[in-house]
């Protein structure tokens, strides 16, 4: 099956929003064995959604359009696709019973402008959207099916789980597909393939590996198709076992596990509580944290040290430390972790202070100069990071790694 995914939209065009919904789409397809051969963004333009039309149709058995289905003038994909299949509109009185009911429970009044949004193709299967206003609707033709969804995600995604994918499996079966994900932190893409390379030698012809850099973490993704379905996902786990052998201390989840839910678990496992002193990352480490259900069980809390005064007067680092050495050093980070010990009384505390740019650095501490330490009462690890002049992935960047090496000091059990 060719899938061709059509996006209707000025709003992509002009960059006002992401098409997040397309590699979406596409993540969806793959996983019933579809092919998506093309993405293309048009413009809320008969004349554009046409011309996509007739480019996705040449190789595709499927085109999935999104947007364009609003009740305002400028949501015109039912009447060019109405145009595009040679029929008229009809008034759907389900559609329109639906949205009244939907309006009352919400003790609000629908406007004409919701009544013009019932009438639908008359050749189109309407499938009920219980997200929104806006029905999905299905035409097949010359062999060929064509799928106009709405274009907000949440709505998009339930026609496509609950009415499109079980009608594209049904309709063109295909041989199963699946993947595993392994993700790895505190080592390169280059490096990691060195290590794999034995492995990815020996992988029959119907498994795949791919490596999915990201900003300090490698997703490994180990992909194959096969006849039995059964077979193939045992065949894969048993990959995966192999795979842990190999690079047991850089892996560190799977599928659509966090880094900070990792870290949360060894804490957690080994009853520990943390704390961080942040300058340069500005609070975005205890926000990672923090953003995992639970994590009140061992987070204690944060000092957001920016300025030197408040690293001296609430974590207690020397004045001469920041003189001699500067707020952006080893020495400095290690005071702040042995400050925010003393005043959460945690077991673990992490420091991070660098200069996330783009302005700051100096010659001999350049922008993108970065200072962390992780430690507790006996031990204090730290590492210095040269990065870029990107201040958002200095920010990034910083905070993976500092996530990594609490897990890593956790792990070693200092």
């Amino acid at each position: 099956m060719n899938v061709h995914i059509v996006t209707i939209g000025d709003e992509i065009l002009i960059g006002q929003i992401v098409d997040t919904n397309s590699a979406w789409m596409a993540q969806q397809l793959n996983l019933i064995g579809a092919q998506v051969i093309g993405i293309t963004t048009v413009a809320d333009t008969d004349e554009s959604i046409l011309e996509g039309l007739k480019n996705a149709t040449e190789n595709a058995d499927v085109v999935l359009m999104t947007g364009g289905l609003g009740p305002t003038k400028d949501d015109i994909t039912k009447k060019t696709l109405a145009g595009y299949f040679k029929t008229g509109l009809v008034f759907h009185q389900k559609t329109w019973e639906r949205i009244v009911r939907l309006f009352e429970r919400r003790g609000r009044t629908w406007t004409e402008a919701h009544r013009e949004q019932c009438f639908m193709p008359q050749n189109a299967t309407i499938f009920k959207n219980k997200m929104g206003t806006a029905p999905g609707m299905w035409f097949e033709e010359n062999g060929k099916v064509y799928v106009s969804m709405p274009g907000v995600p949440y709505e998009m995604k339930y026609l496509m789980e609950y009415e499109v994918m079980p009608r594209l499996k049904e309709k063109f079966p295909g041989k199963p597909i699946a993947h595993r994900t392994i993700l790895t932190v505190g080592e390169g893409e280059s490096r990691l393939a060195k290590r794999m390379e034995r492995f990815e030698k020996d992988l029959p012809k119907n498994l795949k590996l791919a490596y999915l850099p990201g900003l300090g973490q490698v997703r490994l993704r180990i992909s194959g198709t096969g006849d039995n379905e059964q077979i193939l996902n045992a065949h894969l786990d048993e990959k995966v076992e192999e795979v842990k052998t190999l690079i047991p201390e850089f892996i560190f989840g799977f599928g659509t596990d966090k880094l900070e839910a990792a870290v949360g678990r060894v804490l957690n496992g080994k009853e520990l509580t943390i704390a961080t002193a942040e300058s340069c990352t500005g609070g975005f480490l205890a926000h990672k944290i923090t953003s995992i259900s639970g994590s009140s069980a061992y987070f204690m809390g944060s000092v957001l040290a920016y300025s030197n005064e408040v690293k001296m007067n609430q974590l207690s680092v020397k004045e001469e430390t920041l003189k001699a050495y500067g707020a952006v050093s080893e020495e400095t980070v290690r005071e702040m972790v042995g400050g925010i010990l003393s005043l959460l009384k945690t077991d673990i505390g992490v420091a991070t202070s660098g200069i996330a740019g783009p302005s700051g650095g100096t010659e001999e501490k350049p922008v993108g100069t970065v200072w962390i330490a992780v430690g507790n009462r006996e031990k204090i690890i730290t590492r210095k990071l040269i990065i870029g002049k990107d201040r958002l992935k200095n920010i990034e960047y910083s905070t993976v790694q500092a996530l990594n090496m609490v897990r890593e000091f956790v792990i070693a059990g200092y």
